[in-house]
């Protein structure tokens, strides 16, 4: 379900009014609507009555972490969430990831890659819909039939291990997310596998030397350093 009016609601969950008033002058110079909230609880409330279609989320709210807030809202709305937060370390994008947010940007941030990370979280939101609904993915000259768990590359089948068509099906389900290892691991081996980072490099490398164009230079299968991997129409 979703903001209600022509223009996408952006709801801004963050505590520091300066940084509240930039980016609503931004977002609504873009032709964006925007909503503010100064707390995680207050934002979740604003989530379930205004129903906003994506979320820039501070983590360091004053009543809740913003860690909190994702994984709370993650039990009920598949919202776009963008984390922006002074916590600039690896560990902390992956904890954010892992809770279920869908991208993450480092304060002091650049409000041109900020709207650019915004438009493509909406459009890749309005991508995954469709495709869930239609279970029939394309991109590049790749096509899948989830249905049929049939691959094509230029309109030939592909033969894929069931790791790689795992790997490859949870990559689609969250395309263009940034899919951590974790999760990966998780959904391809099980649990028990988090460490096995190597499994990865491996499988993904395979995956892309059957469907990439060039296997050194991907354009769709993304890796995201020391993160995960990203799914690019």
């Amino acid at each position: 379900m979703t903001n209600q009016s022509s223009a996408p609601l952006i709801l801004v969950i963050e505590d520091e009014a300066p940084i509240r008033r930039f980016l609503k002058m931004a977002l609504v110079d873009q032709g964006f609507a925007f909503e503010e909230a100064l707390t995680g609880r207050e934002g979740l409330t604003i989530l379930a009555s205004r129903c906003p279609d994506l979320i820039i989320l501070d983590l360091g709210l004053p009543d809740m972490d913003g860690l909190n807030v994702t994984k709370e809202l993650r039990q009920w709305s598949d919202v776009p969430v963008i984390v922006l937060s002074a916590r600039g370390q690896e560990r902390d994008k992956v904890e954010a990831l892992d809770a279920g947010a869908d991208d993450y940007l480092t304060k002091p941030f650049g409000i041109s890659e900020l709207l650019a990370r915004v438009r493509v979280a909406l459009r890749n939101a309005s991508k995954s819909s469709k495709a869930v609904v239609e279970s029939n993915v394309a991109f590049g000259d790749v096509s899948i039939d989830l249905a049929k768990r049939e691959v094509k590359v230029s309109g030939a089948e592909i033969h894929l291990t069931p790791i790689e068509y795992k790997l490859l099906t949870t990559l689609v389900r969250h395309a263009g997310k940034v899919v951590t290892h974790n999760l990966l691991l998780r959904e391809a081996w099980g649990t028990g596998y988090q460490a096995e980072t190597h499994y990865l490099r491996v499988y993904m490398a395979q995956l892309r030397r059957k469907l990439e164009q060039d296997s050194a230079h991907p354009r769709h299968l993304i890796t995201e350093p020391g993160i995960g991997y990203r799914l690019k129409f």
